[in-house]
């Protein structure tokens, strides 16, 4: 069908255009019009008052189609599939030369109902060489400090990346691969079918670690070899290995190169890594260590089990074994091994200066692993502050976030401390924090700063376990599924660590100055495009769920909808629709209108009481409001002008310019009013007449929405005798008129002053315009009566008898005569 008046081909218009246009042919069609072009459908849009509706559904206009792999409730539809990849991999880590070589056996299931010619893997250590990221790495400034020359030098010397030795075929056979960007694609003989066929690849490869204090990035190495130390270093191995992209329903390949910024989504699977490294060092892994007796003490061995059921974190490695490891450097090897299965990804930690120390924590209710084994390990210079806060940090974040979610279900969680300041991977973190050294005295101490940041980021990369390690949404497009949500979760747990905790992201104050300011993007932008990249991906999404649980929803319809969320999406691939979609659906509330503000726009909130008016009824009674009138009018200050003329003015001179007027005064009642008003008093009902009567205070605040963010109301009356009473008016109320409106409460009591927002819990970025203590204008509402309805039958004298109508017409009037 051709809509008249649209162009063939014409790709480019909107639904919403659409619509408009075709409401243009309508009204044309109805006025007689036999064509109207798109152009004047438009034009006779531009006719209509502006209206901005902020609250009309995402459903079907932004949000994708329900399909039966994702339903319309936004749960994992009966057709729902992803794919499992598990991995076996030995490598070796050469202290040396810093250079990992590994060989791994890849067995990839598509479960997918499509056939694969080829698989896509990630190589994102490949962005350290002329990749995209590094090619468009941006400068600004006219200086540049010592870290960045090193940091250019470095590249200048050596190039980091992964060398591809070869790609096989479970047999044996080469197969034909093609590195691009930070992606390596392997073209197979045969595609691996679809609905549960399997493929094996045998990859062989390299990697020189990077100095990550000089290079940066996710993981590296880091030695101590200033004055005083010892010469030793800590490794971290992330990104380590070549990965399998995600293949999903909604994207196919996820084959986006890493640019920096957008993380890692991968797929689940079970992994088995043979960690080879010096003998003296002490290695933290996910998942479960399998030769414990080929690499610990019967001593350690004993602690770790001890600690299973201690109350206090206890030394698997103690300071003073980890210490004497520093003296020497093994010329002889040890093998780790460890097993997890379905998990997401692979990090290690491997040194010869751990301190390991580990604590049990038993979780409530039903749990894969009842007891959870919390670890962290650690070098001396990290000490006092990692003893004492590490473990029991990870602990704590465990007990918080199961609350939030779901029973942790990982064996191990693990916190290691390194040249990273903060990353995550399944069961293992890695958290930079540590005390400060004395240059005269050796002697460490931590400040208060250090103390809150190490509680906070390990609370943080711990809880990325959930997010998105379990719940594994996809990073690399929305960063605020991983670091959002995450962030919304660590701002409950530090409140619940300390009351005072010193958070920095989480309470609505804190977020004003990113939303006014000019480089802001929305929260849907990709993640390689945000400008401000920690107060988009982190605060931003943090206050808004903050401020959806605590203002909009309420924390009962709030937690039983993340809870839901979080279960229905638990090793499973989320998008943010399947989000939005269970939270309204499990709660019953209609939340397009916060999602379409707070993710979709970058409008901030600022609403403004701009008017306040006290009213009273209209009594009825003339005498009564003469008296209210006079008594407003008294209040008004007298002309300026004329009480500072002097001499008398004619009507004072002159007694024959003075009548009716001037001898009465405007508030004059006079017996016909009085009359008036009686008849009116004897036409109501008792129940009219009393609501009348009422002395209520009607009182009319006139809220302006500045910002464009439309929000609940939280308005704050002061009354003059002493009470307060606060409501909380939902955010529909901006539905008829976004910009400003007017809203009534009534009360008997006379108000003093009001305030908005009074515990700053909406982000209000101007606090200057939500007090108002000025003049309260006083007025009078009229009591509007309803307009008489014409009665004919009354008029034609038409009788109405108990048992029936009398239709007899009555006479019909004379020629010339009115009728009666």
């Amino acid at each position: 069908m051709r809509v008249p008046g649209f162009p063939r081909g014409f790709p480019n218009l909107s639904k919403r255009s659409i619509r408009y246009a075709v409401a243009g042919v309508i009204a044309a069609a109805l006025a007689g019009a036999t064509f109207v072009s798109v152009a004047q459908a438009d034009a006779i849009k531009q006719t209509k008052a502006p209206f901005d509706d902020k609250f009309r559904q995402l459903e079907g206009e932004d949000w994708p189609t329900p399909t039966d792999y994702r339903n319309a409730a936004g749960a994992p539809g009966y057709r729902y599939w992803q794919q499992k990849v598990d991995y076996d991999v030995a490598v070796r880590l050469d202290e040396d030369s810093k250079l990992l070589t590994g060989r791994e056996t890849i067995t990839y299931k598509n479960n997918s109902p499509d056939s694969l010619p080829y698989l896509w893997l990630l190589l994102d250590q490949d962005a350290k060489r002329d990749s995209i990221s590094k090619l468009t790495e941006t400068v600004s400034g006219d200086s540049i400090s010592l870290g960045q020359l090193r940091r250019i030098q470095r590249f200048k010397e050596w190039e980091g990346g992964f060398t591809i030795k070869s790609v096989k075929d479970a047999s044996g056979r080469p197969l034909t691969f093609t590195v691009v960007d930070t992606l390596l694609r392997v073209d197979l003989p045969q595609a691996v079918r679809g609905n549960g066929g399997e493929t094996k690849l045998v990859i062989e490869w390299s990697l020189p670690m990077i100095e990550n204090k000089v290079i940066g990035g996710r993981s590296g190495y880091e030695c101590f070899t200033g004055k005083g130390e010892d010469g030793n270093c800590i490794y971290e191995g992330a990104q380590w290995f070549p990965r399998l992209a995600v293949y999903s329903d909604y994207e196919g390949w996820h084959n986006k190169a890493f640019l920096g910024s957008g993380e890692f989504t991968l797929e689940f699977g079970d992994y088995r890594v043979a960690l080879t490294v010096p003998s003296d060092h002490v290695v933290s892994a996910t998942g479960v260590l399998q030769n414990p007796a080929a690499v610990l003490s019967a001593a350690q061995r004993d602690r770790l089990a001890k600690a299973r059921t201690a109350a206090e974190p206890v030394y698997v490695v103690t300071p003073e074994e980890a210490l004497a490891a520093e003296k020497g450097k093994a010329t002889t090897e040890k093998t780790w091994v460890f097993q997890a299965s379905n998990v997401r990804d692979f990090g290690w930690a491997s040194s010869r200066k751990f301190v390991w120390d580990a604590l049990g924590v038993k979780q409530d209710g039903p749990a894969e692993h009842p007891v959870v084994m919390a670890m962290s390990f650690f070098p001396k210079e990290a000490r006092p502050l990692w003893d004492a806060y590490s473990t029991k940090s990870i602990a704590h974040t465990l007990k918080v976030y199961s609350d939030f979610t779901f029973a942790y279900p990982y064996p191990t969680a693990q916190s290691v401390n390194g040249p990273v300041g903060g990353m995550e991977y399944p069961m293992i973190s890695f958290n930079g924090p540590r005390p400060v050294k004395d240059k005269k005295t050796g002697e460490l101490t931590y400040t208060e700063r250090a103390k809150y940041g190490l509680i906070g980021v390990v609370i943080h990369e711990v809880g990325h376990n959930y997010f998105p390690m379990i719940v594994n949404s996809d990073e690399r497009q929305w960063t605020w599924m991983d670091e959002g949500l995450n962030s919304f979760l660590e701002f409950q747990a530090e409140m619940q660590w300390d009351k005072k905790f010193p958070a920095r992201r989480g309470e609505p104050k804190d977020i004003v100055e990113y939303m006014v300011s000019q480089d802001q993007v929305p929260l849907m932008t990709q993640s390689d495009s945000v400008i401000q990249f920690g107060p988009n991906g982190y605060t931003k999404p943090a206050t808004a769920l903050v401020i959806l649980r605590e203002t909009i929803m309420g924390r009962q319809l709030f937690d039983r909808a993340f809870k839901e969320y979080s279960n229905r999406w638990r090793f499973k691939h989320p998008t943010p629709y399947d989000f939005f979609r269970t939270m309204e659906e499990s709660s019953g509330i209609d939340l397009d209108w916060f999602w379409r503000g707070w993710f979709y726009s970058t409008d901030h909130v600022d609403i403004s009481l701009d008017k306040v008016v006290r009213a009273r009824i209209d009594s009825g009674d003339p005498d009564v409001e003469a008296g209210v009138r006079r008594g407003e009018n008294d209040k008004e200050p007298a002309s300026l002008t004329a009480s500072r003329n002097t001499g008398q003015t004619v009507v004072e001179r002159d007694p024959k310019t003075r009548d009716f007027y001037d001898k009465n005064d405007q508030f004059a009642v006079f017996d016909s009013a009085r009359k008036k008003a009686k008849t009116a008093r004897d036409d109501l009902t008792p129940e009219e007449a009393a609501a009348q009567s009422t002395k209520d205070n009607f009182y009319r605040f006139t809220f302006r929405n500045i910002g464009g963010l439309v929000m609940p109301v939280i308005l704050k009356m002061d009354f003059t005798d002493g009470t307060s009473e606060t409501v909380r008016i939902p955010a529909e109320i901006w539905r008829k008129n976004s910009k400003q409106v007017t809203w009534q409460y009534v009360s008997a009591k006379d108000l003093k002053g009001a305030e908005i927002d009074p515990l700053w819990e909406t982000a209000d970025a101007d606090r200057g315009n939500n007090v108002y203590d000025g003049a309260i204008t006083p007025t009078t509402l009229k009591i509007q009566k309803a307009p008489e309805t014409a009665n004919r039958m009354k008029d034609a004298n038409v009788k109405v008898e108990p048992g029936g109508l009398d239709f007899t017409p009555a006479a019909e009037p004379k020629k010339d005569e009115a009728p009666k």
